[in-house]
């Protein structure tokens, strides 16, 4: 196992840990228990039916009052729950009947799963904020001429900008082909579905809130939050007005920057080699707990938002990959697999981000210059998966809820609304129900609504932060090869290697 590649370990991992995932969830996902011992104060018997796809919990107490609570991620009515968060939340006591007597051996399984995997998460959280500064800072600093930092961030802007924009468009064309939301049976919901207030904000105001966070009243205080896009927007300003200081100044900085990036990049490497058991526990965890079942009421609008994923990252990324960077797409992908895995498995672009640092540079050979400087600022702006999601998941709702297709000219207001959104997700606390939220608002659509493909959106953001981090990293070679080409007007005519 030791001798194998770092990506094929990865993908031993992951299969593995699908295969023990499903066998879990097929043969020990249900359980049935009657108990009238051993019960919280004030409860005299109590009865748990737990699945993979519902739990139904009853409890008597000992005023003789019948109580049942359901949880049922699929569910639509506004009377049941669908998160064991939310049953913590609304009914305590139904809570810990179910922790303490009621789950199944594959939800037990799943939670030390989940627990384990998440020491991995937060090692990768460890080491990201001192990364981003130290690899960002080094970026800049190493770029020639305090120009430098204007062309790279113009072509990095232009390059986010461009295939987010691509990737809506073939989510909103794979949409109205498919027609996800007239081929299914499902009712619209009759009230709130998640149980989480819903707050009324315009584009307008989440844009200015982008704009304050890149402007940070306290850096100290961005670094303990963290906030991404205070940390980068601080770190790039200090970089280039150091460039512009220079002299000693700037040396004695980029000295101190270059010593603190080799440290990190070690403590980043140990970690990264732990990649596989990390992901053998996220993927465990996903499967045994929910399973196949959760895709059955939502199949076409989950096959709808894989075809598009699918395209955008194998047909349309590729082909930008092939000819403006110059690189081949295959042998490119396989450089950043332990990334796209890694990006996979933990469903996080933050999360990710010292994978996809070490695998740019160390496997894919793109220069430390580019790589420190269009990565963490990809994994803030460019969501293409994500924007592409959004687009999807809104003309799906509209088609639950209107029974016909939005006009164009809805569409496209869908389709500016969550470019514009997308380029500030990374920033906002559950940046995907604020996404959505804006976009429902932006053509009229009941905010509640949203509730219905909360059941699958685990899984789906689990492909969309695979295609975040593929197109980050497609970004840093079609800049490298854009630089080259200023630095070097003959490079253009030159034979592809």
């Amino acid at each position: 196992m030791r001798n194998l590649a770092l990506h094929w370990q990865i993908l031993i991992g992951m299969v593995a840990g699908c295969c023990i995932g499903l066998a879990l969830n097929i043969a020990a996902s249900e359980r049935s228990v009657t108990l009238t011992s051993g019960l919280p104060d004030g409860i005299v018997a109590a009865e748990v039916t737990d699945s993979s796809s519902r739990t139904v919990i009853r409890y008597r107490d000992d005023q003789q009052n019948e109580i049942t609570v359901t949880v049922d991620p699929a569910s639509q009515s506004k009377d049941e729950i669908r998160t064991f968060k939310e049953l913590a939340q609304q009914d305590p006591l139904a809570s810990q009947i179910y922790n303490q007597h009621g789950k199944s051996l594959a939800k037990q399984v799943g939670g030390w799963c989940q627990k384990i995997g998440g020491l991995f998460l937060r090692m990768l959280q460890m080491v990201s904020v001192p990364l981003i500064i130290t690899s960002l800072l080094s970026g800049i600093l190493s770029l020639s001429g305090k120009h430098g930092v204007g062309n790279m961030f113009k072509r990095t802007l232009g390059y986010y900008l461009s295939t987010s924009l691509l990737a809506i468009l073939t989510g909103l064309l794979l949409v109205n082909l498919i027609r996800p939301g007239l081929q299914s049976t499902n009712a619209a919901p009759t009230g709130p579905a998640s149980g989480q207030e819903l707050h009324q904000t315009s584009l307008i105001d989440v844009m200015f809130a982008q704009l304050e966070a890149a402007i940070p009243s306290n850096p100290l205080a961005a670094l303990t939050q963290p906030n991404f896009l205070s940390i980068i927007a601080f770190t790039i300003i200090f970089g280039v007005f150091a460039v512009r200081v220079g002299g000693t100044t700037v040396a004695r900085i980029q000295d101190l920057t270059n010593a603190g990036l080799e440290v990190m990049m070690a403590i980043t490497t140990a970690i990264i080699r732990l990649a596989p058991i990390g992901v053998f526990f996220l993927i465990t965890a996903v499967l045994s707990t929910q399973g196949s079942s959760v895709f059955q009421s939502l199949g076409w609008y989950v096959v709808t938002v894989a075809a598009a994923l699918l395209i955008h990252a194998c047909i349309t990324l590729p082909l930008i990959l092939k000819i403006i960077g110059k690189r081949k797409p295959l042998e490119y992908a396989r450089a950043m697999s332990p990334a796209l895995l890694t990006a996979f498995s933990s469903a996080s672009s933050n999360g990710t981000l010292p994978v996809t640092l070490t695998s740019v540079e160390q496997r894919a050979g793109i220069s430390n210059k580019t790589g420190s400087f269009v990565l963490p600022l990809g994994a803030t702006i460019n969501m293409d998966g994500t924007a592409l999601y959004e687009a999807v998941a809104v003309l799906f709702i509209a088609q639950l809820h209107y029974g016909y297709n939005l006009p164009l000219s809805q569409q496209i207001i869908v389709a500016i609304t969550a470019l514009l959104a997308s380029i500030g997700a990374a920033g906002i606390p559950h940046a995907g129900l604020v996404m959505m939220v804006i976009i429902l608002q932006a053509v009229g659509l009941p905010l509640e609504m949203q509730g219905i493909i909360l059941a699958v959106d685990r899984v789906l953001d689990m492909g969309r932060t695979s295609v975040n981090v593929w197109s980050d990293s497609c970004g840093c070679a079609v800049v490298e090869a854009l630089e080259s080409e200023t630095a070097s007007p003959l490079a253009i005519s030159e034979p592809e290697a």
